[in-house]
């Protein structure tokens, strides 16, 4: 092996808290030199301004090796970029010249022109002396020499070089490329990489020198232009230009030597006399050879988009990377309440509708369980009120309610009746209202119609009245979209009432369209979804189609959208573009996927083989598609004879095995009904033509008409030919019509300053755009948008025009990988890990703030790289990967959802659009996209790793035997302080992790990956709950199968057998916690005020402050000296009640005691409570006495740095003194009976440490209970990522107490998000309710850091915990040694938490193990 040595050449420390290192490694066996350079500082335009020193002169000299992105610098320094890695920055160079003897260096920010020196010098750092390498006698072909020759030049800017200095650049390459034969490359390697590198062209030197003659720059310029225009106006590079500049001088001096006068000249120009000689440029091959294409090796890093600046509008309905990437709906009264009696019923819903009255609602919400019809109303009116009411069997009717209906204490009137409505409450879901019930048993009504009556006032429906449908169908009813909070609510509003004015002429609609102002996320959306639902062919009350105006409004609008520079919007104005086309038609792909879901709507035929049909158009549309709708029409026009579809399918090869093959399978026949016959021929006939009028065959320019089987059936050979495609790349590179025909004369210009070898890569998409082997295709659409994407970003008159080509190449890249997914049937994990780099580059390309999905592009790249090495852990880092691009997805999926959804259904209930139409726009939105494609490759590839990794289907958490029935909820938290009267397995679709468990619930299931060291895991653990992970999609919607049924789960350390039991089995399993009896009561102690504001660690004890402070003081000079224990104070107990008693803060203490008082009704309050702490002020006696504590333990006091930060670390405090009220910690006492306000609050004072790494030790492993083995947690930056409720797994390791030095890896880390903070302190939560035996009190409050942490997206493909095992077998070691020696101090298992810095291991607290 070949023995490397690195030494730290240097270590600075440049203007403040930023750090650099310089390390400089060198291989005995090489004369390569590689200097390595890290800093602190993190920046997108950080680049280091260097040169070298060679053959001991001063001069810098630019060496012939250099990194990637790399640009000469005026001839005198190299420019090279760092690459960033979370909050620091790094850049490696190779020096590979042994003449090299030192690099100097400076370190420039130039997005703010600010440089870092070296105490105002340049950094030199001395190359330790290499070996030369002995030069082979051998020889090197000129025309290598000449290119490299060539690059050389290049690289030092393309100076002009005197004769001499030009030979010695000559003989410079070729000792060059000797050198690298000597190193063992061969001439041919070297042959083939200078070559790939290059264009195929002869490469031939500068000119030297250039004869003096008296020609004006502006005739040659007029020749080049000849020249250029006889060799058919190609793209040229700038070197092309150059030469092309350089030839129209030589033909230009050949005239001069014939005697003709420069004048004489000017006139030959001018008539085009001038000989020339110029050939049609050939094919650039820079791209492609015949089949492959030849993508440029570009930095990923360049791809990311990130827009940081937002409006207030935007930061209102954007998402927020961080514990919930979408914040929970907070619902309100009425919705608390249609929610539980939802749950109560049990049954569909037939009817709810919510409306709004001011500030207030009123629900009416419609069931029928049992047989009988159900009608709930509730209103969060405060005053009483009363409902005036009657019965309907046609719509509008007013009917004297039946004597049985009318509830107790109601008065019949004529026609009429009159109910007070009754108070009802929920301590569970926290709600009060005033509520309504009736029961009808009679099938004869219809609906309900009502008005109210509240302080002698009637209250209607906008001046009418209100009714309620009794819907008995599958109709799906109209919601109600509020007042549109959330939107861009005028502009919605200014469409609807455009839609309500179809009299008006397109004009003035136009012209009203364009006095519009946009420019918001918002007002984004409302232009979007105008187009879009008409794309859908959604229906509406006020017109037929959101139609009228759309496609040249929206394209109009668009543009001038696009040309105010809205790069945080381009995503949805490619969304918007995609709907409308350049001409109104739209995409052709998209447009097959929308009229599928109009035939479904307009016939009411949403379920059955039509769903099934198109969830297989919108997974893989192929040629079969023109079959299957041939075979529905014959079907239907044979009177609905099935063996008519059968023998059509039949006779054109479509057997029942085939549409069973399907990634998405056709398993059920057509049923229609007969009222549903002409609808249906008329729709499905129309949407035959755009099957066949859309497809294309393999060669682009010709409509393929092949008549194949019964009545002419037309059989295209594809539905996503490239029509658009074709049309878009014309439109770009220019057209001009000759010949006969209309269309003569018509002439489209190219669009100039396209990349050189443009044209001819377009060429090889559209011959390539139909091969059933799509890997070469979708290259060279990726290498195409890739070429295109910078111009993009640049003013331009043709911008529009180059917006829709790239639309259309990321539209043919989704359907070229949708046609090639039957390829990947039998595929290896490598060839879908390649398909899953291409579709994930691909939207990386189309989408806004992409850095998460770049960052899962490089790794997937790694992982691919592990695979290809046999990597023993491939598998399993590859299913790390899987697991964050799933996490992207969702985040994609849920910032769609927030962003359109609401606009959508707002200007959907102004239009009195199908509500069904509504519930799955974003949905639809999302699945036309290559986020789909992407999903269905993730689920292909995740059992293959799962079984490779040896994961199998289940993760399980709390391994504890359970029984009980299913219950299935979307999300833990919405039911976590319910109360379950019988024992209740959980399944629930999110969880996580800071939740609680709700009572009666024995088992928690769920696809979800809260951390194994959540809250949720450690509540599960404690309460004996059984709590596992199901990875498999199939046994969860098995178990969701189960949804009533009892249930027996027996869990293994990695897998969950589960059995149905019948009813009287309950009785007989001792399982459930249920029968337990109750806890046995805990008790707290009262704390008071000892007289002292602030305590040092010294003076801890259990009567001033909690057992996290004590134990963190134990610690101190007792654990091994390696390992750090920060420097800590406290505010002991009794101080915020202290604190509260002071005169100045007389009015908060007695609002506090007002809204304590209201608690146990209105549980909203606990969120008041929490705001009015945070109005205290603090007496000067506490500011006094915690100055001197910090100063004299040595801690930084933040009121040195100003007021403002002592007013920052005083708010901290009173945050974690309000967390006492927070909703998790409340509910949780309250649950095991514990005095409220017995509860007292600590503050612990540490100083932060800027982790690298942070982590959790349980040194008895939880899942297995072995306590031979540590299990620990690591996450990249501070630890709130582990311990809160942020998306992905951690890192997790197991580790042997007998062999500390060999920590086994159990899965690689999937967190997409990092904190990271500059020096601060924190203060964290200590109460008396943590750590009491036989309840948990731990991790229910709030740990506040004076400074808000940065949130950073991470890049685990440049972090050498995951790159490099020799580096994360040392931490992880350190880490499992630390949690060792405490347990071995306290004598029991320990929960530890804490940090890695620089290497160094730091414990920040630590309690005992439950």
């Amino acid at each position: 092996m070949d023995p490397t040595s690195e030494q730290l050449a240097g270590k600075f420390n440049l203007d403040g808290n930023i750090e650099m290192q310089v390390f400089v490694s060198n291989s005995s066996a090489s004369s390569i030199a590689q200097v390595d350079i890290k800093i602190n500082y993190s920046s997108d335009s950080l680049h280091l301004h260097w040169g070298v020193i060679r053959d001991r002169q001063e001069k810098w000299v630019l060496p012939s090796s250099q990194p990637d992105g790399s640009r000469n610098y005026k001839n005198r320094a190299l420019r090279s970029p760092f690459m960033k890695s979370d909050s620091n920055s790094y850049i490696k160079i190779a020096i590979d010249d042994p003449a090299i003897q030192a690099i100097e260096f400076l370190v420039v920010d130039e997005a703010q022109n600010k440089w870092l020196k070296n105490n105002g010098q340049n950094f030199h750092v001395e190359i330790p002396m290499r070996e030369k390498l002995t030069v082979p006698n051998v020889s090197v072909p000129e025309e290598l020499v000449q290119i490299q020759a060539y690059l050389r030049w290049e690289r030092n800017g393309k100076q002009m070089y005197t004769p001499e200095k030009e030979k010695e650049e000559y003989e410079a390459a070729r000792f060059e490329l000797l050198e690298k034969v000597a190193r063992g490359t061969s001439i041919e390697d070297l042959r083939a990489t200078m070559t790939n590198k290059n264009d195929t062209r002869e490469i031939k030197e500068p000119s030297v020198s250039q004869k003096e003659n008296n020609l004006p720059d502006d005739l040659v310029q007029k020749q080049a232009y000849v020249r250029w225009e006889k060799a058919g106006k190609p793209n040229f590079s700038p070197e092309q230009q150059q030469r092309e500049f350089e030839k129209a001088r030589e033909e230009l001096q050949a005239e001069l030597g014939k005697g003709v006068s420069v004048d004489d000249i000017r006139k030959k120009i001018g008539k085009g006399e001038i000989k020339t000689k110029v050939s049609k440029q050939p094919q650039n091959t820079r791209y492609f050879s015949t089949e492959v294409i030849q993508r440029k090796g570009r930095d990923l890093m360049q791809l990311i988009n990130k827009h940081a600046a937002k409006s207030a509008e935007d930061k209102a309905s954007t998402s927020v990377e961080g514990k919930n990437s979408i914040e929970p709906k907070v619902l309100k009264a009425v919705e608390l309440f249609a929610k539980e009696k939802e749950e109560q019923d049990g049954v569909t819903v037939l009817n709810k509708k919510i409306f709004k009255l001011a500030d207030k609602e009123l629900l009416v919400l419609v069931t029928k369980p049992g047989g009988k019809m159900k009608v709930h109303l509730a209103t969060d009116f405060e005053e009483p009120v009363t409902l005036h009411w009657a019965l309907s069997k046609k719509a509008g009717e007013w009917l004297e309610p039946p004597p049985t209906v009318l509830p107790p204490g109601s008065v019949a009137l004529k026609e009429a009746a009159e109910t007070q409505l009754k108070n009802e409450s929920s301590a569970e879901l926290s709600y009060l209202v005033q509520s309504f019930e009736i029961e009808i048993e009679e099938d004869i009504f219809v609906g309900m119609p009502f008005v109210l009556l509240s302080n002698g006032r009637w209250i209607k429906n906008n001046g009418s009245d209100f009714y309620i449908e009794f819907s008995r169908g599958s109709k799906h009813v109209q919601k109600d979209a509020g007042d549109g909070t959330g939107t861009a609510k005028a502009l919605l509003d200014k469409i609807a009432e455009m839609e309500s004015e179809a009299q008006k002429s397109f004009m003035h609609r136009s012209q009203r369209v364009a006095s519009w102002k946009l420019g918001k996320k918002g007002s984004w959306c409302g232009c979007g979804l105008w187009p879009r639902g008409n794309s859908y062919g959604i229906k509406t009350t006020t017109s037929n189609h959101v139609k009228s105006v759309r496609p040249r409004i929206g394209l109009q609008t668009c543009s001038r959208i696009f040309f105010a520079s809205n790069p945080q919007n381009q995503e949805l104005l490619r969304m918007i573009m995609s709907t409308v086309g350049r001409g109104g038609e739209g995409d052709v792909g998209q447009r097959i996927r929308d009229e599928i879901l109009v035939i479904q709507r307009k016939n009411e035929c949403k379920g059955g083989m039509m769903e099934e049909w198109h969830q297989k158009l919108h997974n893989n549309t192929s040629p079969d598609d023109v079959i299957i709708c041939q075979a529905l029409i014959d079907y239907i026009k044979s009177d609905f004879d099935m063996s008519v579809y059968w023998k059509t399918l039949n006779e054109n090869g479509i057997t029942k095995e085939r549409i069973l093959s399907y990634d998405r399978a056709i398993h059920s026949e057509p049923n229609f009904r007969r009222d549903q016959r002409d609808g249906l021929l008329h729709d499905l006939g129309n949407y035959l033509r755009t099957l066949k009028d859309k497809m294309r065959s393999l060669e682009p320019h010709v409509v393929c008409d092949r008549l194949v089987g019964v009545g002419g059936l037309a059989i295209l050979h594809a539905v996503h030919s490239g029509a658009d495609l074709e049309s878009a790349i014309t439109n770009c590179m220019g057209y001009r019509s000759e010949g006969q025909g209309f269309m003569v004369g018509v002439q489209i210009n190219p669009i100039p300053g396209l990349p050189s070898g443009f044209p001819e890569l377009l060429r090889f998409v559209l011959k390539h755009v139909e091969d059933k082997n799509v890997e070469a295709l979708v290259e060279g659409l990726l290498e195409a948008r890739q070429e295109l994407r910078p111009l993009l970003f640049k003013s331009s008159n043709r911008l529009r025009d180059l917006l829709f080509l790239d639309i259309a190449l990321d539209s043919t890249v989704r359907t070229a990988i949708e046609r090639g997914y039957e390829d990947l049937n039998n595929a290896g994990s490598e060839k879908i890990m390649y398909f899953i780099t291409l579709v994930l580059e691909n939207l990386a390309l189309s989408s806004d703030d992409n850095e998460d999905l770049v960052y899962c592009l490089k790794e997937w790249k790694h992982a691919l790289s592990m695979s290809n090495s046999k990597s023993d852990h491939w598998a399993l880092y590859s299913k790390s990967v899987l697991d964050r691009t799933r996490l992207a997805l969702a985040s994609k999926a849920e910032w769609y959802q927030q962003v359109l959804q609401p606009s959508a259904e707002y200007l959907g209930s102004l239009l009195g659009v199908d509500q069904g139409a509504l519930n799955i726009f974003t949905e639809e939105i999302i699945r036309a996209g290559s986020a789909a494609a992407l999903s269905t490759l993730l689920n292909r590839l995740d059992p293959v790793l799962r079984q490779t990794a040896h994961l199998g289907s289940w993760q399980v958490i709390s391994p504890v035997e359970a029984v009980g029935y299913v219950v299935v909820v979307d999300e833990l938290l919405t039911v976590q302080h319910k109360t379950y009267n019988i024992p209740t397995i959980l399944v629930a679709k999110r969880v996580k992790g800071e939740e609680e468990i709700p009572d009666g619930a024995v088992a928690l299931l769920t696809p979800d990956m809260p951390d194994v060291l959540s809250h949720v895991s450690v509540r599960a653990r404690n309460s004996k709950v059984c709590f596992a992970t199901c990875f498999d999609p199939d046994i969860l919607a098995n178990l969701q199968a189960y949804e009533g049924k009892l249930l027996r789960l027996k869990p293994t350390s990695a897998d969950i057998v589960y059995s149905e039991l019948k009813e009287g089995e309950l009785a007989d399993s001792n399982s459930t916690n249920l029968t337990e009896g109750s806890p046995s009561p805990i008790k707290l102690v009262r704390k008071e005020f000892n007289g002292r504001y602030a305590i040092s660690s010294e003076e801890f004890t259990s009567e001033m402050v909690g057992a996290k402070s004590r134990n963190i003081s134990y610690l101190k000079g007792k654990v091994p000296t390696w390992i750090g224990i920060p420097t800590s104070v406290a505010l002991p107990f009794g101080v915020f009640e202290k604190v509260l008693s002071e005169d100045s803060n007389q009015e908060v203490a007695n609002k506090l005691q007002l809204l304590k008082k209201n608690l146990g009704e209105e549980l909203s309050a606990l969120k008041e409570i929490r705001q009015t702490v945070l109005q205290l002020t603090a007496p000067p006696q506490l500011v006094q006495e915690l100055k001197t504590k910090m100063q004299s333990s040595g801690m930084p006091w933040p009121g040195d740095e100003g007021e403002q930060r002592w007013d920052q670390a005083w708010m901290a405090i009173k945050k974690v003194w309000a967390s006492k009220w927070n909703e998790r910690a409340y509910f949780s006492t309250r649950k095991v009976k514990l005095d409220h306000d017995y509860l007292c609050m600590a503050v612990l004072v540490q100083e932060v440490i800027n982790a690298d790494y942070a982590f959790v030790i349980h040194t008895t492993n939880p899942s297995s209970g072995d306590s031979s083995e540590i299990y620990a947690e690591v996450v990249k930056g501070l630890g709130e990522t582990l311990v809160g409720a942020y998306p992905g797994r951690a890192l997790s390791f197991i580790c042997k107490k007998n062999d500390l030095n060999s920590p086994q890896l159990l899965g690689y880390p999937s967190k997409p998000i990092g904190l990271f903070i500059r020096r601060s302190i924190i203060f964290r939560s200590d109460s008396n309710g943590e750590d009491l035996e036989g309840y948990a009190g731990a991790g229910l409050y709030d740990s506040v850091p004076m400074d808000e942490e940065e949130k950073v997206v991470l890049d685990y493909s440049s972090d050498p915990l995951i790159t490099d095992e020799n580096f994360r077998r040392s931490i992880l070691s350190s880490i499992a040694r630390a949690g060792n020696a405490i347990e071995e101090l306290y004598g029991s298992a320990q929960d530890i938490e804490g940090v890695v810095r620089d290497g160094n291991v730091y414990v920040v607290q630590t309690r005992p193990q439950v």
